[in-house]
């Protein structure tokens, strides 16, 4: 793993010592660097043509700043719960910008995404019976279709692929009769207007992204042939573009996925189908890091380990899957900046009460020393806007960070959990 720290964060990480963000009671802070999360949103809305719709989804982030932010920036809104419904109505989308996927949607969020005019995506059979009675009842504005699980296989990290043959979202589409009920459902159901699928996102290769893509799109296409008329205009391909968490590179970018994507099924640029992605770890990831201070050190059976502030309560699934989830870490002095020496295999450790919670195994870094820092990278998604309240951790704050490196705006974008006793 890289542990080079960019000139852009070292600025970042000096101007919050040096603002007084990292103090006794607040040891460790989220940043958010806003002009790369805007670069990053306009990198994607430029590499594809204009008739992409583009949500962000909100389980990536659903910091209320962050959202407003995205939705500022041109994006529309994926949610796949009614927390996350009501927190991108909050940041201000429009029901006509919202796109609502969840395999456990209850009556009540059927209803209100059905009545509100929100995008939907239905999980099952079952849950189609359940749009079919609400549908007989009343109107909506909805666009509303199927998810299909192509079947295409896993990547590298299982829980991260939904389109293996037993993944517990979408319909089979190779599953016994489930194709010809597929047709049987749009043929009967004008309403249904769109088809969606979500491959998988990190450890999912581009080309088995791609080659789910093109069932759906043949699939899509193939209805509409066998209806005699363009039923499905919307085509959801859902998001899934890995993150590259060993350097700073941006590998595989989103020009990567166009091209993989040309490639597997170039008539997907033709126009035929309105298109909706819903990317969340890669649009936001890069933007943002955590800076955490060492408490204490210690060696124990001949390694050193660094107990820091930074543990399962942000980095849960590095805590928890490490070899899946490895994220970079650097070692910065007592007042934030890049800490050089002689770099030594060591432990870095988080302040939760069980033995698993390291963040980083035997990770050569200069010797941390208490009153240090340590940066882990590549952290806006997920990490800090998720809290594992173990122990009761309080959520942390978070800030975001613009303009030049020499005059850097800083702004409170979540505050943190206070305690007192």
């Amino acid at each position: 793993m890289d542990d080079t720290i960019s000139p852009r964060k070292a600025a970042i990480a000096a101007r919050a010592f040096q603002d007084g963000l990292l103090v006794e009671d607040a040891p460790l802070i989220g940043v958010i660097d806003t002009d790369a999360l805007y670069a990053t949103i306009n990198d994607l809305r430029s590499s594809f043509p204009n008739f992409f719709t583009h949500a962000f989804a909100a389980k990536a982030n659903t910091m209320p700043t962050v959202l407003d932010l995205v939705r500022k920036w041109g994006m529309a809104c994926e949610v796949a719960s009614p927390g996350e419904y009501q927190a991108a109505v909050k940041a201000g989308f429009v029901a006509g910008e919202i796109v609502f996927d969840s395999p456990a949607k209850t009556n009540w969020e059927i209803d209100a995404a059905l009545s509100h005019g929100a995008t939907l995506n239905i999980d099952n059979f079952q849950e189609l019976a359940r749009v079919d009675a609400w549908l007989g009842k009343k109107t909506s504005a909805s666009i509303i279709g199927l998810r299909i699980n192509p079947q295409v296989g896993g990547g590298s990290i299982a829980a991260m692929s939904t389109a293996t043959q037993s993944s517990k979202f979408g319909i089979g589409l190779e599953d016994g009769d489930n194709r010809q009920r597929v047709f049987d459902a749009y043929e009967t159901r004008p309403w249904l207007t769109a088809l969606h699928t979500h491959v998988g996102s990190q450890g999912c290769p581009l080309d088995l992204i791609a080659a789910g893509i093109a069932k759906t799109f043949n699939l899509a296409r193939e209805i509409n042939q066998r209806l005699g008329r363009k039923q499905i205009a919307t085509l959801d391909i859902g998001g899934g573009l890995p993150v590259n968490f060993e350097s700073e590179a941006v590998t595989p970018s989103f020009g990567d996925y166009v091209a993989a994507l040309r490639k597997e099924v170039p008539d997907l640029f033709a126009g035929e189908f309105r298109v909706i992605t819903e990317f969340g770890r890669s649009v936001l990831a890069k933007a943002g890091f955590i800076l955490a201070r060492v408490e204490y050190t210690k060696e124990q059976g001949g390694r050193p380990i660094a107990i820091t502030h930074a543990g399962a309560q942000v980095a849960t699934r590095t805590v928890f899957m490490p070899d899946m989830w490895k994220i970079r870490v650097s070692a910065l002095d007592a007042q934030a900046r890049p800490k050089s020496g002689l770099k030594v295999v060591q432990d870095v450790a988080g302040p939760c009460c069980f033995a698993g919670d390291v963040v980083a195994h035997g990770r050569p870094l200069p010797l941390l020393e208490p009153g240090d820092f340590v940066m882990l990278h590549d952290t806006a998604a997920y990490y800090f806007s998720t809290p594992f309240v173990y122990n009761s951790l309080p959520a942390i704050p978070v800030y975001g960070i613009s303009g030049p490196d020499d005059v850097l705006d800083v702004t409170v974008m979540q505050e943190g959990g206070v305690l007192s006793f």
